[in-house]
């Protein structure tokens, strides 16, 4: 059965974007899927979003399901007959919704992982901590607003960083089958990013010295998103060879 398109505004979406090592990140990834490199970086990181009025989009009023959902995401390049597509690589995708949890993978693409979130947010400060006890993923993510988007090695700042992201809106989701990947495209018409300041980042999957040994994963900037009214698009589902390192 087709997926139906689905409607939401994103309350809230949160980009901790790091720069790892392109050799060990390569090794993340089914083929025929790349890193995009970037001043010699790979692209990776996570997105921390609120939904809300999630629906069919043929469905206009503006009620639905409302969750807490996080994804570990790689940018990624491939070749196809019209030339080099660009998109992000998601190995994992956690929520604290019961019913996305059943959907994800059913109604629409993308299956998730029952998670616990814990947010506290105000108008200029963000902390969120993501724990799933039974695989040992965490993520303790504690940001703050600012006006300039500084330090960072892979961007020249925040509209260099908005435009690199904006054009990587298909995401191919992992699933239990390795050879085969869920697609979703983002669409939205009203695109706003702004900087945050990094207080404190962890992440089991970025911290883990077998993973990235130190030095191979470095937090590069945050960007934030609030209050955008967008629309998912089920992508065909992509056929790939596994990655040569397992992802958990």
């Amino acid at each position: 059965m087709r997926s139906p398109r689905m409607a939401s505004v994103i309350e809230r979406r949160l980009l901790m974007n790091y720069r790892t090592d392109p050799e060990l990140t390569a090794r993340l990834l089914p083929a025929p899927l790349r890193p995009q490199v970037v001043n010699g970086w790979a692209v990776s990181g996570l997105c921390l979003i609120r939904l809300s009025g999630v629906r069919p989009a043929a469905i206009p009023v503006p009620f639905g399901l409302r969750s807490e959902n996080a994804a570990h995401r790689i940018a990624v390049e491939w070749d196809t007959p019209d030339g080099v597509a660009r998109g992000v690589y998601i190995p994992r995708r956690d929520t604290g919704s019961r019913l996305t949890t059943w959907a994800g993978g059913r109604i629409f693409p993308g299956r998730h992982h029952r998670s616990r979130f814990d947010v506290r947010e105000s108008a200029d400060e963000l902390q969120i901590d993501i724990n799933d006890h039974t695989e040992g993923v965490r993520v303790n993510v504690h940001v703050r607003t600012t006006a300039t988007l500084v330090g960072s090695h892979l961007f020249t700042g925040t509209e260099a960083a908005s435009e690199f992201f904006r054009c990587g809106a298909d995401g191919f989701s992992a699933t239990p089958d390795p050879a085969h990947l869920d697609g979703l495209r983002l669409r939205s018409k009203d695109w706003r990013v702004s900087p945050v300041e990094p207080v404190s980042v962890r992440s089991s999957f970025f911290d883990d010295p077998v993973r990235f040994p130190p030095g191979s994963a470095i937090l590069d900037c945050g960007l934030l998103m609030r209050d955008i009214a967008a629309v998912w698009d089920a992508l065909p589902s992509m056929t790939v060879r596994p990655a040569a390192a397992a992802i958990r």
